[in-house]
């Protein structure tokens, strides 16, 4: 399939799991937890996986990693928010395309709030994403939303 029509059809997919194909499966990003998105991916940008760092304990969720999408970019965003701001902490996100990476955007650091955001492209025809997240020394990471 040409390059065009394989991103076409990549938005395509990714905006049916946006409005609800796909993910009516799973938990909608609202119930997986109590830490809100932050919008910091910019307008237009829709959550469509939040995946919870929970605590050693699995009672305490210290950050989300949110996974959004803009059907008018054609990109995918990820972001670590921390459920309650406070001192500087270690935050990491990653983002990735699996089984063949075109390499993994990340970012890592000492913050307050949130970690990213960071983007790739949508992924191509049978791709998958895969994302992680960390907060201090809880971490967490998930994929699926294939093409």
């Amino acid at each position: 399939m040409k390059s065009i029509r394989r991103k076409a059809a990549t938005a395509a997919a990714l905006a049916v799991v946006a409005v609800g194909g796909t993910l009516a499966a799973t938990s909608p990003a609202a119930a997986a937890t109590p830490t809100a998105y932050n919008g910091a991916c910019g307008k237009g940008y829709d959550v469509i996986r939040a995946t919870p760092i929970r605590s050693t304990s699995q009672t305490t969720i210290p950050a989300t990693t949110f996974v959004t999408y803009s059907s008018t970019a054609g990109k995918v965003c990820a972001v670590t928010v921390r459920t309650s701001p406070g001192a500087r902490v270690f935050m990491e996100v990653t983002l990735d395309t699996w089984p063949y990476s075109s390499g993994e955007a990340r970012d890592s650091g000492s913050y307050t709030s949130y970690a990213g955001p960071v983007y790739k492209d949508a992924p191509d025809d049978g791709q998958c994403l895969t994302w992680s997240g960390s907060i201090d020394i809880y971490y967490n990471s998930d994929n699926g939303l294939c093409t």
